[in-house]
């Protein structure tokens, strides 16, 4: 763990000497002598110690007055992996805000979903970040209004909007204050190979024709006449996508998900509409192609497929902690880097755990595909075979139960499940308490441990969650020699915390399931 990694100057002078990316989002280099901030891994002459400050997010270095470096781009940095291992206020609020929460609902809606006063969050998050959450806010919208500018064939009004900002002089003060230079000027220093794409897909957007440009370079490509965006997500190395792509690829659920030219594709129900997302797998980066039906919705989209693909994690940290039993090290030397695939959406993963219970990987697929054609919303997919959004809570709670191809004990649980969902009752999401859902989860009937871990897992993103009933974990841990009862094997993982569900990932990939390799 590294909480408060910047008030250690010296491991952070470290760090930005021998320009290690692993640390990029740990914290930022602040230099007083130009006035601006950098990532750790900066290709700058880095400056003399006395010359920098360190701080915990970029919102605090913008707070401070300093402006982004324009070699770097620290905003595009990975995110702070404590935000996805920890269940205190702070982690909880930022996984909020990194969901958008406070442009749509304010610091109050924040608050009220936290159950703590306005007050309160404030003073936790500029102890921790230096940076309450407007601020942090801020900065996300910053990061969106620059992608935005240099990748879509947009007015900058229409631009504004679709960042989150409620003003044009909002907006244009912010980039400017951000990057040292007007939304115009961003866009002007593109390369020009760039920004000649970005005006011939507006051209061709204009025209209502063709499909636009589009390019790699830099954070992402131009938005196409179709509406879609390309960008590349980083993460930290190393990452074995053949258990994150295989996971989602080998369950997913048909007319939802699909794997399609090299690439896990799926529908995206967001605040404002809807979205296509593809997500493909590259060596430094994965290429992230958004199609939205609302572009406000681009900064939950974005930070939802980060979620989703455990991007932020920190998988030195992991490797290491699992390394220190010896008859894990073997697996993880091995294929180093596996990361937890999650969902987009807390309350579709808790209603396909319970339709996964106690049956095959195929039925639970077909049980999910009847629900998802009769209940769904349709939506186009002009370059796939995407059909629906998977059905919310209230088109599930809507459900006759006796029209359900399933046993009467698992007819009960999944309609008590989804009517808790839809009337409130049980809410699950990124700020989620675990271990007060774990609780809610354990009332309901036909929740066992099992089914109430493999939610923690994947839905709420617990690091922590452990499965020693799963068979596939029970048949690994005896084939390499571990204990294979559940309690043995508990008090066997007491070592791997707090990384158990990565130990998991690691143990699973023992098996010639489908899941545990990329598609082909």
């Amino acid at each position: 763990m590294r909480n408060g990694m910047h008030t250690d100057t010296e491991r952070c002078v470290r760090a930005v000497r021998s320009k290690d990316a692993r640390f990029d989002g740990w914290f930022f280099t602040a230099v007083l002598t130009t006035g601006i901030y950098c990532r750790p891994s900066c290709p700058v002459v880095p400056p003399k110690p006395e010359n920098m400050t360190f701080h915990p997010s970029a919102a605090a270095c913008q707070q401070a007055g300093f402006r982004a470096c324009k070699r770097c781009r620290p905003d595009t940095s990975p995110g702070s992996p404590e935000w996805n291992q920890r269940a205190d206020l702070v982690a909880r609020a930022m996984r909020l805000i990194g969901d958008g929460i406070v442009d749509r609902e304010g610091v109050p809606g924040l608050a009220g979903r936290l159950g703590y006063s306005t007050r309160q969050i404030e003073r936790q998050l500029l102890a921790e970040l230096g940076a309450g959450p407007l601020a942090l806010a801020r900065a996300q919208r910053a990061q969106t209004a620059r992608l935005l500018i240099e990748t879509a064939p947009l007015p900058m009004t229409e631009i504004a909007f679709a960042a989150g900002f409620s003003s044009i002089r909002t907006f244009n003060d912010t980039v400017r204050e951000v990057f040292a230079l007007s939304p115009s000027e961003l866009r002007d220093r593109l390369p020009r190979n760039r920004a000649a794409a970005v005006a011939r897909a507006g051209r061709t957007a204009a025209a209502g024709g063709g499909t636009g440009a589009r390019t790699d370079r830099g954070t992402g490509a131009v938005a196409t006449a179709s509406g879609a965006l390309s960008l590349r997500l980083p993460f930290r190395a190393p990452l074995n996508p053949d258990n994150l792509f295989g996971h989602l690829v080998a369950t997913a659920v048909p007319g939802v998900e699909e794997w399609r030219d090299g690439s896990y594709r799926r529908t995206l129900r967001l605040p404002y509409g809807h979205g296509i997302v593809a997500l493909t797998p590259h060596a430094d980066h994965i290429g992230c192609r958004l199609t939205l039906s609302d572009l406000r919705d681009l900064t939950v989209a974005i930070s939802r497929c980060r979620r989703m693909l455990d991007l932020d994690a920190d998988p030195v940290a992991v490797d290491d902690q699992l390394r220190t039993d010896p008859l894990l090290a073997p697996l993880v030397d091995k294929a180093p880097g596996r990361r937890v695939p999650r969902t987009v959406d807390e309350a579709e993963f808790a209603v396909r755990a319970v339709l996964g219970q106690q049956v095959s990987t195929a039925a639970a697929r077909t049980h999910a595909a009847r629900l998802v054609t009769a209940h769904g919303e349709p939506v186009e997919d002009p370059e796939g075979g995407l059909t629906h959004l998977f059905p919310s809570p209230d088109a599930l709670a809507a459900v006759d139960p006796e029209t359900l191809a399933m046993p009467r004990t698992r007819r009960t649980t999944f309609t008590t499940l989804v009517r808790q969902l839809a009337d409130g009752t049980l809410h699950l999401g990124v700020e989620s308490d675990w271990a007060e859902a774990r609780a809610r989860l354990l009332d309901l009937p036909g929740f066992g441990p099992w089914t109430v871990d493999v939610i923690a897992m994947r839905a709420l993103g617990d690091p922590d969650a452990f499965l020693p009933t799963d068979l596939g974990v029970r048949r690994a841990a005896q084939e390499l020699g571990l204990p294979s009862t559940p309690a043995a094997l508990t008090a066997r993982a007491a070592a791997w915390r707090p990384w158990r569900a990565y130990a998991v990932q690691y143990l699973w990939a023992t098996d010639s399931h489908p899941i545990n390799f990329l598609p082909v």
